[in-house]
């Protein structure tokens, strides 16, 4: 006999009622049914899992073992059919317009213009870190918009039918350090200044991880790299600990300086992905709109834009 989920299932229900009775009950089976099946349960793991008394059911030492890891799978697969009947549920709603992003502070201006634009549409977001991931989102139907980032020399994995448009051909990608750090004086920040710093990348991120170790590489700097989540890294930064990746759209912060790299050697393409052109005619002006809006009001980027000659 190999263990199902439905005896994961049972065996939690038994531990949480504390009764055979009870449980069946809530399972929905007879007791002397659910009884048989505990009894093939414990022969094909050879151990008892519950002691029966007067008073009930409680699991023996083994069967808090077993049920310490049967737990976590039984919300698991709970929390899977409840977001999936929720994405169907929400696929079937024709006003609601659902789409994906990767990090970008452009997010709340692109929902407030498509608001505005089209005021019976509630379009509700879902963010992930992997642009990848959200393309197989738009490619499944789960999405129908998805405004993500490529790193430059890591190209992402488009399905196949997927429809692209380009928001930014070029986003110079920034860098983040201490106010103290020495490198902190500068309008632009060389990579050899930045030798001997340890770098912290969330390599969650499609691509981030290997493009910073080709160009640090490129620039003959052989990476010492932290894996982290670019809150944490913000607070390393902070503190000296590390520098890392920015957005050039990012604001001012009192413990931390963003500085744009010498030479651009790090930049990312902003696209907009559809399944269709018409589709993407849905958000494409709003999403741009909404991008030069914040990049006018980062310091650092509005002056590189300026130095660039950028409109």
């Amino acid at each position: 006999m190999e263990l199902e989920v439905r005896h994961l299932r049972a065996l939690c229900a038994i531990a949480d009622t504390g009764s055979l009775h009870k449980a069946a009950r809530e399972l929905g089976v007879a007791q002397p049914s659910l009884s048989a099946q505990l009894r093939r349960i414990e022969q094909a793991l050879g151990a008892q899992l519950f002691v029966r008394a007067g008073t009930g059911c409680r699991p023996t030492p083994v069967g808090h073992a077993v049920l310490s890891r049967a737990r976590p799978l039984v919300t698991e697969l709970a929390a899977i059919v409840t977001e999936t009947r929720a994405a169907v549920a929400r696929a079937a709603d024709e006003n609601t317009l659902h789409i994906g992003a990767t990090a970008s502070r452009a997010l709340p201006g692109w929902l407030r213009r498509l608001r505005a634009r089209i005021p019976r549409t509630d379009p509700t977001l879902r963010m992930d870190v992997s642009a990848n991931s959200l393309l197989r989102m738009v490619a499944g139907g789960w999405l129908e918009l998805a405004f993500v980032h490529e790193v430059e020399g890591s190209p992402l994995c488009v399905p196949p039918g997927l429809c692209l448009r380009v928001v930014v051909e070029r986003e110079p990608q920034f860098v983040t350090l201490a106010p103290d750090h020495p490198a902190a004086e500068r309008s632009e920040v060389r990579l050899a200044d930045l030798a001997d710093d340890q770098w912290m990348v969330d390599s969650t991120v499609d691509g981030e991880w290997d493009g910073l170790c080709r160009v640090l590489r490129d620039a003959g700097i052989e990476p010492d790299m932290l894996h982290g989540d670019y809150l944490t890294a913000y607070s390393l930064a902070a503190t000296g600990d590390v520098v890392t990746v920015s957005q050039p759209t990012a604001l001012p912060r009192p413990d931390v300086v963003v500085r744009p790299l010498q030479g651009d050697p790090i930049g990312v393409r902003l696209l907009l992905a559809a399944r269709s052109e018409a589709e993407l005619d849905h958000g494409y002006d709003e999403l741009v709109e909404a991008y030069w809006e914040v990049a006018r009001q980062a310091p650092a980027y509005r002056a590189w834009l300026e130095r660039s000659g950028t409109p």
